[in-house]
């Protein structure tokens, strides 16, 4: 059994030859409708692995159900997947699976309308709440005001460092910032690079300045900000981009970080140029790849951001985020869809990490051989975590975040104050 894909541009569905699609029955209506015979399911176009994996489900463990609800995968441009998730919703033409909004705000504007399920009531209801990660529950439920999407992704943050490095200067993994900052004062003095960023990405800069707050004032940092209980310009809140800043100002992060992308950043970690790099789990592809990774897998740690002496929060709440995740139409939940989403929720994590390689928030309710070393780790520090934390930008506006990344670089260069960094965000705010 192979899942038909369609393309969706502007509410107009394309049909797209895949080389593993065939044609099943057609959605009455268009625009991404379900019909009594289909399951559909709208994603992204750029997200390739979720139409992979269910292929892959259909031909296999959830063959049976397949054979009962065939899978449409329709697929839509990032770009306009809001505008197509608003036009879909206002024809009442949402279909039963589909990727949430790139702003969350919009998928919490569609469970108010009663158009996204509430997991926590309906895998409650199937026996199967317990099939998703706890940490993968916290994340959703601190992005999106509610347990309303389902993780078929899932990634972790922290700082991943050079273990060879490390031992050949006497240092253990920094439990503490000021631990952080010896390690790095160690490295300098040896004329090793402490750090790597893209400070033409700018957002793995806001993420040290994120992390701190959350190890400082606690897991709800951010919250308290977009509820307008408190103000990146209170002191408490500008110490954190002052701590950030003060790395910068000590060249840590080597020169014209400005102008680094992403690429770059990653490659001086992978060379062996630099000794710590803040990232994601999604790093695991390069650091699994023999050819990128001429340090070696066995030279690669990965430590969760160290704590703040004092602080509220503590080094146990991993920074986390979920993609692009799917979710239901609370319309269409019923005893027709309903065994295509056990199947999923109970087959998803294993097909995924044993096809893509991907970790996802989903329980493994089998053994997967041959996983890679680090994201066997990386796995298993998402099962051992229970409350995640999010990003710095993940509650701001569209102005605010451009505001925010753009101006991070120069918070590192000097060229702009913490005060004056704070202060700008906040306007946007």
């Amino acid at each position: 059994m192979k899942v038909t894909r369609k393309m969706l541009t502007r509410g107009a569905m394309i049909t797209v030859a895949g080389a593993s699609a065939l044609a099943l029955t057609a959605c009455g209506g268009g625009g991404g409708q379900s019909s009594a015979d289909a399951l559909s399911v709208l994603v992204n176009v750029e997200n390739t692995e979720v139409p992979a994996v269910l292929d892959t489900l259909a031909a296999g463990a959830c063959s049976a159900e397949a054979e009962a609800m065939p899978v449409e995968v329709d697929t839509t441009p990032q770009t306009n997947l809001d505008q197509q998730l608003q036009l879909l919703a206002g024809q009442g033409a949402l279909p039963v699976l589909f990727s949430a909004g790139n702003a969350p705000s919009l998928t919490a504007e569609l469970a108010d309308a009663g158009n996204v399920a509430d997991f926590e009531e309906v895998l409650g209801d199937l026996g199967i709440a317990d099939q998703i990660e706890p940490a993968a529950v916290s994340t959703i439920e601190n992005l999106y005001g509610g347990f309303r999407a389902l993780p078929f992704e899932y990634n972790v943050e922290g700082i991943w460092y050079n273990t060879a490095i490390f031992a050949e200067n006497g240092i253990d993994e920094p439990q503490t910032f000021d631990d952080l900052v010896a390690a790095a004062e160690t490295l300098s003095a040896a004329g090793v690079q402490p750090f790597s960023a893209s400070g033409e990405q700018g957002w793995p800069i806001t993420r040290l300045i994120s992390s701190y707050l959350f190890r400082d004032l606690g897991p709800d940092a951010l919250q308290k900000v977009a509820d307008g209980e408190a103000a990146l310009t209170d002191p408490e809140y500008v110490a954190a981009a002052q701590a950030i800043a003060d790395l910068g100002a000590e060249g840590w992060f080597g020169q014209g970080v400005g102008s680094i992308d992403m690429a770059t950043s990653e490659n001086q970690f992978l060379n062996g140029s630099a000794a710590m790099f803040y990232m994601g789990s999604w790093f695991l592809s390069g650091l699994n790849d023999p050819e990128m990774n001429q340090i070696g897998v066995e030279n690669v740690g990965f430590m969760p951001f160290p704590g703040v002496e004092g602080g509220a929060g503590d080094r146990s709440q991993l920074a986390a985020n979920v993609g692009l995740p799917l979710t239901m139409n609370a319309n269409l939940v019923n005893d027709d869809t309903t065994p295509w989403l056990e199947c999923i929720v109970e087959n998803y994590g294993a097909t995924a990490l044993e096809q893509e390689n991907r970790v996802s928030g989903f329980a493994l309710n089998e053994e997967v051989a041959d996983v890679p070393e680090l994201t066997a780790m990386v796995q298993e520090q998402v099962a051992n975590t229970e409350t995640t934390v999010l990003w710095f930008e993940a509650l701001f506006s569209a102005e605010a975040t451009t505001t925010s990344q753009r101006n991070a670089a120069p918070l590192l260069t000097g060229s702009i104050t913490p005060e004056e960094f704070m202060e700008m965000v906040q306007a946007d705010l």
